[in-house]
């Protein structure tokens, strides 16, 4: 306690908060280039005349190759530091986004259908480490007890960028056409790359942090040494991912987050179109309409990482700290089921705004990653909770297209995206557990004692 006063009477630099406002940029540019196609989905379906189920394959192409990145991902994170692969990551994805624009020209239905699916895995593969990344760096710049806010922040970035670029991207489809879209994400991403190498670093190599910023993080229990000692292990070992998965606490997490991650890839594929076909929107209208809900998801992301952290400040153990924000989340997620039963528009966005502001409040799972990933392996550890939950951004869009083409109403996909909701909550009460820091060991994982 003594330690902390005197630390924090010191005059001491804020890096810490510039690398995340780093983060929260870059993902919420990432989160606006993965929403693109929900976007001019519906024009790209009318000139390609696609059905819901094609539509479906094609949202979901983005995903294929995000979740089969994961893991290799991890690998280069660990090896070869977050700075240079996410900062590389960015560059190209951006790159990807102008040619997905240019596709229109081509002369045939199946050569811009081809091409737009072969640019979406791309693009997948390409943005599959910026979340791990995002991990490892929380668990090296921040203590224990901001890392909650932390991840929060960075977070609620994937509904700042609906809020943002949804309203703008509807503008941009109605009035010069959907390939304008991914001109405009292409270009701002490319210059959001070169801000990116000129302010991220790692604790130690930052030429901005004074030795009372350094100790405050380190002293918290942040892993200051990561970028510095990553090649010390010879970098992670394959035989890590069979270690980890055969962990009951981090496997709770990996399916938990999974069910979460089916909201955001409703709210990320089908919600737009969900207003044009279900309430007849129009698609000028929708940018705006569907900012809303965005809107609440953002002020409940921060406002969970927040409560989480005040929690865990007052003497409540780790785990109820984290587990609380994330079961009322999820219960307030659920509400989307009831715009079944609704007819009026204005109704349908309050109970949307609802279900995302549960949602955002619930997603703490990027904190638990930095609570509980061995130091060794943070970025493989983040790979594979990734994984586990994008692999949602596969199924949901494919699922909904079928309930779609099966029932002819969106009435059935927002009960299947609500039991997701609800598989959610019983992972993380009934199989998760103790949350606590995983050390690896010749025998495996185990957890660390308290």
């Amino acid at each position: 306690m003594s330690v902390s006063v005197q630390l924090a009477n010191k005059r001491q630099t804020r890096v810490r908060y510039v690398i995340l406002l780093m983060l929260f940029l870059a993902t919420t540019v990432n989160y606006a280039d993965r929403a693109t196609l929900s976007i001019v989905g519906t024009s790209l379906a009318k000139d390609l005349q696609l059905d819901s189920v094609a539509l479906g394959y094609l949202l979901s192409a983005f995903s294929w190759a995000y979740v089969l990145g994961q893991v290799p991902s991890g690998w280069l994170l660990d090896r070869f530091g977050s700075r240079t692969i996410y900062g590389g990551s960015l560059l190209i994805w951006s790159a990807l986004a102008v040619m997905q624009g240019l596709v229109g020209r081509m002369a045939t239905f199946a050569g811009v259908f081809t091409a737009l699916f072969a640019l979406r895995l791309l693009v997948g593969l390409t943005e599959s480490p910026i979340f791990p990344a995002n991990g490892r760096v929380v668990a090296a710049w921040f203590p224990a007890s901001e890392r909650g806010t932390a991840s929060a922040v960075f977070n609620s970035s994937q509904y700042f960028a609906l809020v943002l670029f949804l309203p703008i991207m509807g503008w941009l489809t109605h009035t010069l056409g959907w390939p304008s879209v991914f001109w405009f994400m292409g270009v701002l991403g490319v210059i959001l790359s070169a801000f990116w190498f000129k302010a991220v670093y790692g604790p130690k190599q930052h030429p901005r942090i004074n030795s009372t910023e350094l100790e405050l993080i380190e002293q918290g229990g942040g892993l200051v040494d990561m970028d510095v000692k990553r090649t010390s292990v010879g970098g992670p070992k394959w035989s890590y991912v069979r270690e980890l998965l055969g962990n009951r606490m981090l496997l709770g997490v990996y399916f938990g987050q999974y069910c979460i991650a089916t909201v955001t890839a409703f709210f990320l594929s089908w919600f737009p179109i969900y207003l044009v076909q279900a309430r007849g929107m129009s698609i000028l209208k929708v940018g705006i309409v569907a900012s809303v809900p965005a809107l609440c998801g953002f002020c409940g992301g921060i406002l969970g990482g927040v409560v989480s952290d005040k929690l865990l400040r007052l003497g409540h153990s780790l785990t109820f700290a984290r587990k609380l924000p994330i079961v009322i989340g999820m219960l307030m997620s659920v509400s989307m089921v009831g715009c079944n039963y609704v007819k009026e528009e204005w109704l349908v966005v309050v109970i949307m705004a609802l279900a995302f502001l549960g949602k955002g409040f619930g997603a703490l799972g990027w904190a638990v990653v930095s609570d509980t990933s061995p130091k060794q392996i943070a970025g493989l550890s983040g790979s594979l909770f990734n994984m586990f939950g994008n692999i949602s951004g596969i199924t949901t869009p494919i699922a909904i297209g079928y309930i779609l083409k099966e029932y002819g109403s969106f009435n059935g996909a927002l009960v299947f995206v609500g039991a997701h909701a609800v598989g959610a909550i019983l992972s993380y009460l009934l199989v998760v557990g103790k949350i606590q820091r995983v050390e690896l060991t010749d025998q495996g994982p185990a957890a660390a004692m308290a």
